[in-house]
């Protein structure tokens, strides 16, 4: 056991404290905008459009659905406490490299997708199955790797969901002293009740139907509400913002590397893209074109940092009691919110971190789900596997257990390494599709201008 931590806390060490992955990973953002002519950027209004709203019958999922599920995933507890972090140990300035990272990475998040969509299979009921394990299998002709990859998907979605519930329970607790094995056993029966139940469409899917617009609206209608009332101060905090991130009023270059460094790795944990996360979402999507799933994965990235990072970032930065100055990460963003709507914005804090934190316990459930149906199709296994779920959400919330945070940690530096290898050398591919689309898009404005 003492070997099996040591490999991992030593990979760890490699991919995280040395910044490989942000190396790897900005990189591969620069070299998708670059190859696709910044797509992200020249066709965002055609992008937009993409989410049209349409319903599937049957099991089947839309392509909304699908841009529900992969934000479910990329929005979570990390969108307030680790925004909070980075603006605490980077400065106002993290928050544009953020905002940098989010428009380099939406193209990579773009390709991958659009990669899983045109190599994604059919299951025996005609429903989509697919994601970076398939890309690998059915492109690169490497099962092994492919199975690799979802190994280490399963490793990490546990302990994201051990991570997910412990952020509720200590919310909880937190603001009001409950006893946390209580909170524990409730979100894993809510859990639990949410991942078997039976119906036409998955009940996961159902669930995150109505959760990621309610918990979005929420969030967002009380931050618009900070933002109205403290409209003449949004001035001053842009230009604390530009100039934290250029180091205007610096006088050490390590506090502009700190802006830059926290930016570029809270920006790129948070939205994932290049990790491969959101492909298992992608692929899943009833869609006949692949270039459209992409948008709609291009558009899940800037949400999640452009609107709910920027929200979290607005809301610290916008308050102005001086004692904020000696606190720090979720107890520095509750007393922001209760210095801007009073009392209410301790249990506001709680029921929103509840939401993102239960919607990516579920999103996380499914794309884990799909990792091991690439590895066997037995349904038993999938069955042991959300047990394995709702045993974790009850451990996760009991208890802080570092060792399985590290996995987490081990099994998504894996996925990243492995699908930015993956998917590299088929970028061509992917534009290919994307030069097509856009022919098509050139053709109907002829016809109808």
């Amino acid at each position: 056991m003492e070997i099996l931590k040591s490999i991992i806390n030593g990979t760890n060490a490699i991919l995280w404290e040395k910044n490989v992955l942000v190396v790897m990973l900005i990189g591969m953002a620069l070299y998708a905008s670059y190859k696709t002519k910044f797509m992200q950027i020249r066709l965002f209004g055609e992008i937009v459009k993409t989410l049209k709203g349409e319903k599937t019958t049957g099991e089947k999922i839309s392509s909304l659905e699908a841009f529900y599920l992969g934000t479910a995933c990329r929005v979570g507890a990390g969108n307030i406490a680790g925004v909070v972090a980075a603006i605490s140990i980077g400065g106002p300035g993290a928050l544009f490299w953020m905002w940098i990272v989010a428009l380099l990475g939406a193209s990579t998040a773009f390709v991958e997708s659009v990669l899983s969509v045109v190599h994604r299979e059919k299951d025996s009921n005609g429903n989509y199955r697919g994601g970076t394990p398939w890309v690998i299998k059915n492109r690169l002709k490497k099962r092994w790797l492919g199975i690799v990859y979802a190994v280490a998907s399963v490793i990490c979605y546990i302990g994201v969901i051990q991570v997910m519930a412990n952020s509720v329970t200590e919310s909880v607790v937190g603001a009001y002293k409950l006893n946390p094995t209580i909170i524990s056993v409730i979100l894993a029966l809510l859990v639990a009740i949410t991942i078997f139940g039976k119906g036409r469409k998955d009940k996961i899917v159902t669930a995150l139907n109505k959760i990621v617009p309610v918990m979005a609206f929420m969030y967002l209608a009380v931050v618009l509400y900070v933002l109205l009332t403290n409209i003449t101060e949004i001035p001053m905090v842009f230009g604390k913002i530009f100039s934290a991130a250029f180091g205007i009023n610096q006088f050490a270059g390590g506090a502009l590397g700190g802006a830059i460094m926290q930016g570029v790795r809270r920006g790129l944990f948070s939205n994932e893209a290049g990790s491969g996360n959101g492909n298992y979402a992608a692929a899943l999507a009833d869609v006949d074109e692949p270039v459209k799933q992409g948008m709609v994965q291009s558009l899940s990235v800037f949400v999640d940092t452009l609107v709910i990072c920027s929200a979290t970032a607005f809301v610290v930065l916008l308050a102005s009691d001086s004692r904020l100055s000696e606190l720090n990460g979720m107890v520095l963003f509750q007393e922001a919110l209760k210095s801007h709507i009073g009392w209410i914005g301790i249990p506001f804090t709680v029921i929103i971190l509840f939401f993102f934190s239960f919607s990516t316990i579920l999103g996380v459930t499914f794309y884990g789900r799909n990792a091991l149906q690439f590895i066997s199709e037995n349904p038993k296994v999938n069955t042991g596997y959300q047990l394995i779920v709702v045993w974790m959400v009850y451990v996760g919330g009991v208890e802080q257990n570092y060792f399985v945070w590290s996995l987490a940690d081990f099994g998504l530096g894996l996925m990243t390494v492995i699908n930015i290898v993956a998917i590299a050398p088929l970028i061509n591919e992917s534009i290919v599709y994307l030069e097509k689309y856009e022919q098509k898009l050139k053709g109907c404005a002829k016809i109808n201008p």
